[in-house]
C-alpha cells in the first residue's frame, strides 16, 4: 500500500507502511527502492540516494536503480546551482535579519515530521522576504498539492519556472497541478517544455504521455510511451500504461502483448497481471496462474501487489467456473483493499437523509429555469449494473456523443456555492439556492464539459454516482435525461464486490457495507421517482439482454432521439471506452453474466440478509433459495 499512498501524495501514510516493511524485511529491494522514491518526492535527495544505494547493494541487477541514482544526483546539482543563485540574490537584499538558509532547514524538518502547517508558515515568510526564492515556492506548492489545492500550487509553480526555467522538477510538479485541475492544454504545454529540457530522459516522455492520456489523446499517448520504452527498454510502467490506452481503443491483442511484455521485464509487475484479468475477456495460461501464486507466497510483496494478484486470480477462477476459489481470492483482495479506503456508512445515510429533506416535491416543482441548448444524458446507478452497455448503445447514435465518467457536476456545484459565498455544504446549501443559482450551476456544468465533447446536441455523462444529484440536475438542466441502470440486486452488488476500482467506490469492498449502500441507493431513487415523476428512466440489464431491440427503442424514445439501427449494433461502434466493461461492450449482447450471483449464493448470506426487503419484492424465481 506504500506505493498507492505515495501516488496519492499521502507521505506520512506511505512512510508508515515502509517503516513496517523495512522492519519486517530489512533487505527487501522493493521496500528500500520505494523508500528512496518517497525521499525523492519529498525533496530529501541525500536520503533518497542512500536508500537507492542500499537497494543496489541487495540486488545490483536492477538497472532502473542506477538511473534513479543518476537522476537524483543531477537534480541535486541543479538544485545546488539554483540555491546558490538564490543565496546571491538574498545577500543583495535587505532581509530584515531573517536567516533564510536556517529557516529552510527548519521548515523541511517540520515538513518531514508531518507538521505541514508550521512548514507552510515558514515558506510564506521566506517568500515575503525574497519573492524570488525558488525552493520555498516549490515546496509550498507541494504542501498545497497534498491538500488538493491545485490552483494555489499552480500559482507558486508558475513563479518557480518563471525564475528558474530550467528547473525540471518544478515543471513536473506544474504538470501535475494543471492535470489535476483538468487544464489539459496548459499541462500539455508544460510537459512539452519539460521534454525540451532533456529529451534523453524516459521520465520526461512518461510525464507527457500521462497528460495525453488524461486529455483523451490515446493514440498520442501510445506513441509517447513507445518513445519512453525506446530510451529505457525495461520500463515496465510505460508498457503497462500503454496497455491501458490500447485497451481503451479496443486494440485487444496489442494490449495483451503490452501487459505481458511488462511482466517479462519485471516479473513482479502485479498491475499488469491485474490489467490482463480486468480485460474480462481474457484467460491466463496455467504457468501465469502459477507465477501469480508464487509471487503471493513471497514475503516482500506489497499490499497493493497482493490486492492486484488476489483480484486477478479471483477473476481467473471465475472464468474457469471454480467459484469457491474465485470468492476466496476476491475476499482476500477486498480485506486488504478496505484497509486503505475511507468510508463511513452512517455519514452516507445522513447525506441521503439531507438530500431527501432539502429537495422535496415543492422545491422540485418550483423552478422556472429554461431548457439548455445542449442535452446531457446522465447514466446513473450502481457500478457494474450495465451502465457502460447503455452508454455504448446511445453513443452509437449519430446525434449523441459518448464522453466517460465525468466529475464535472460535483465540481460545478462547488463553484456555484463558492460564487454566492454559501458556507453550508451540499446538500444543505441547496436550501439557499434560487433560480439564479440553478441557472449558473447548469451553465458551469455545460461549460466545464465542453473539453470532452464536440458540437453534438446530445452527450452522455456516465458517472454512476450522479444518482445522488438527480434533483439538482433537474433544477439546473431541466431538459437533461436521466437513465438509471438497474440489475438484479445480487448481481449488481457482487459485480461491484469483485471489481477492483481505481477510486471512488470505497463501499464496494465489504459485503455488509455494499448491501447497506444498495438500500440507501434504492431509498434515494424512490424519492426521485416520487418528487420528479417521469424524469428518470429505469433500464434493467436483464431486459436489455433478453429484448435488445425494444429496449433500444425505449431508451432512444426517452432521450428524444430517432431510432437508428446502429444502436442495436452497438458493438460495431469504434470509440474510446475507459471503463472496466470496455471489452465486453465491443461484443454482441450475451447473457453469461445474468444470474451469476447464484454460483455464489452460499457465500452471500450477509448480503442477502441486508437486501431481504428488496429481494422479497422480486418474482419467486429471482429470489435466493433461502428466502
Amino acid at each position: 500500500m506504500s506505493r498507492a499512498s505515495l501516488a496519492l501524495r499521502l507521505f506520512e501514510e506511505a512512510q508508515g507502511y515502509l517503516d513496517e516493511a523495512t522492519r519486517l524485511s530489512p533487505k527487501s529491494v522493493m521496500a528500500r527502492e520505494t523508500y528512496g522514491d518517497l525521499m525523492f518526492v519529498q525533496g530529501r535527495l541525500d536520503e533518497a540516494i542512500r536508500e537507492y544505494n542500499f537497494a543496489k547493494e541487495i540486488n545490483n541487477q536492477r538497472s532502473q536503480i542506477d538511473k534513479k541514482i543518476e537522476h537524483t544526483r543531477l537534480l541535486q546539482k541543479e538544485l545546488s546551482q539554483k540555491l546558490s543563485e538564490t543565496s546571491k540574490s538574498i545577500s543583495s537584499l535587505n532581509t530584515g535579519g531573517l536567516d533564510i538558509a536556517k529557516e529552510m532547514i527548519e521548515a523541511k524538518e517540520h515538513q518531514e515530521a508531518g507538521r505541514t502547517d508550521s512548514a507552510e508558515d515558514i515558506y510564506r515568510n521566506i517568500l515575503k522576504e525574497d519573492p524570488m526564492h525558488i525552493e520555498a515556492a516549490r515546496l509550498l506548492a507541494g504542501i498545497a498539492m497534498e491538500h488538493e489545492k491545485y490552483r494555489d500550487a499552480e500559482i507558486f509553480l508558475q513563479r518557480v519556472v518563471k525564475n528558474a526555467p530550467d528547473y525540471s522538477r518544478a515543471w513536473v510538479d506544474l504538470v501535475t497541478a494543471q492535470r489535476e485541475q483538468k487544464k489539459f492544454n496548459e499541462a500539455l504545454d508544460s510537459a512539452q517544455k519539460l521534454l525540451m529540457l532533456d529529451p534523453s530522459l524516459s521520465e520526461s516522455y512518461m510525464v507527457l504521455a500521462s497528460v495525453e492520456g488524461a486529455s483523451g489523446l490515446h493514440e498520442e499517448a501510445i506513441i509517447t510511451y513507445k518513445k519512453a520504452i525506446n530510451i529505457d527498454p525495461n520500463r515496465a510502467g510505460a508498457m503497462c500504461s500503454m496497455g491501458h490506452h490500447l485497451k481503451t481503443l479496443g486494440r485487444h491483442e496489442e494490449a495483451v502483448d503490452a501487459y505481458r511484455q511488462a511482466i517479462l521485464v519485471k516479473s513482479n509487475h502485479t498491475e499488469s497481471y491485474w490489467s490482463l484479468a480486468n480485460l474480462k475477456t481474457f484467460s491466463f495460461l496455467d504457468e501465469e496462474v502459477l507465477a501469480m501464486k508464487t509471487l503471493l507466497a513471497t514475503s516482500d510483496l506489497s499490499d497493493l501487489g497482493r490486492v492486484h494478484l488476489f483480484n486477478a486470480l479471483g477473476l481467473e477462477y471465475e472464468f474457469r467456473k471454480d467459484y469457491d476459489k474465485a470468492f476466496d481470492n476476491m475476499s482476500s483482495c477486498n480485506v486488504l483493499r478496505r484497509k486503505s479506503e475511507s468510508y463511513d456508512p452512517v455519514e452516507f445515510e445522513t447525506t441521503i437523509d439531507a438530500h431527501i429533506e432539502f429537495m422535496p416535491a415543492k422545491v422540485m416543482q418550483a423552478s422556472t429555469i429554461k431548457e439548455k441548448t445542449v442535452t446531457p444524458i446522465f447514466v446513473v446507478g450502481l457500478p457494474r449494473s450495465g451502465s457502460t452497455l447503455i452508454e455504448q448503445i446511445i453513443a452509437s447514435h449519430s446525434l449523441a456523443e459518448g464522453t466517460h465518467e465525468l466529475h464535472e457536476f460535483t465540481i460545478a456545484m462547488q463553484l456555484t456555492r463558492d460564487k454566492f459565498i454559501i458556507k453550508e455544504r451540499v446538500p444543505e446549501a441547496f436550501s439557499f439556492f434560487n433560480d439564479e443559482h440553478w441557472e449558473i450551476l447548469g451553465d458551469y456544468y455545460l461549460s466545464n464539459t465542453e473539453k470532452y465533447r464536440t458540437d453534438k446536441l446530445f452527450f452522455i455523462d456516465k458517472n454512476p454516482n450522479n444518482f445522488m444529484f438527480i434533483g439538482a440536475i433537474k433544477l439546473a438542466i431541466p431538459n437533461a435525461k436521466i437513465i438509471n441502470a438497474r440489475r438484479h440486486p445480487l448481481d449488481s452488488c457482487y459485480g461491484s464486490f469483485k471489481q477492483l476500482f481505481a477510486s471512488g467506490q470505497p463501499f464496494s469492498y465489504d459485503l455488509v457495507e455494499l448491501g447497506e449502500y444498495y438500500m440507501e441507493y434504492q431509498r434515494i431513487m424512490e424519492h426521485w421517482h416520487a418528487v420528479c415523476p417521469g424524469f428518470v428512466l429505469d433500464v434493467n440489464y436483464e431486459e436489455v439482454v433478453s429484448d435488445l431491440d425494444n429496449q433500444v427503442k425505449r431508451i432512444l424514445d426517452f432521450c428524444d432521439l430517432p431510432f437508428e439501427e446502429g444502436c442495436v449494433r452497438f458493438h460495431e461502434t469504434e470509440r474510446a471506452i475507459k471503463t472496466a466493461s470496455s471489452e465486453q461492450v465491443r461484443k454482441p449482447i450475451y447473457s453469461n453474466s445474468v444470474n451469476l450471483w447464484r454460483n455464489y449464493e452460499d457465500n452471500l448470506k450477509d448480503l442477502i440478509e441486508i437486501l431481504e426487503p428488496i429481494l422479497l419484492s422480486l418474482p419467486p424465481k429471482d429470489r435466493p433459495n433461502s428466502l
